[in-house]
């Protein structure tokens, strides 16, 4: 089998480290959400303004990961722009290997 290449690696390091900033954001939110059932006034604003917090560093994140996948993204596209028909023999291919996969059943 062939080896990854160092871009499909940092892909992949990229993906993993997004989902694991993610998880770790989802966790800490609903954190604060359990602890806010009891909370009124001051305390409340003082949680709400936590989340806040923690909702901008996700949106920061996505678009962190957006910004370091688009070179990826670019690529992608320039080369079934530029090869057009390699593009759809790979996906006749691939659809006619799923089929037989499928009528095996």
């Amino acid at each position: 089998m062939a080896r990854k290449s160092t871009v499909q690696a940092a892909e992949d390091q990229i993906k993993d480290q997004a989902f694991s900033e993610l998880q770790a954001l989802i966790e800490e939110s609903d954190k604060l959400l359990k602890s806010s059932a009891s909370l009124v006034g001051e305390e409340a604003e003082t949680l709400r303004g936590q989340i806040a917090l923690k909702l901008q560093q996700a949106l920061d994140s996505v678009s962190s990961v957006r910004d370091r996948t688009k070179p990826a993204v670019d690529a992608t596209e320039n080369y079934i722009g530029g090869h057009p028909w390699q593009t759809v023999a790979i996906s006749a291919g691939f659809g006619l290997v799923v089929g037989l996969l499928l009528g095996r059943r």
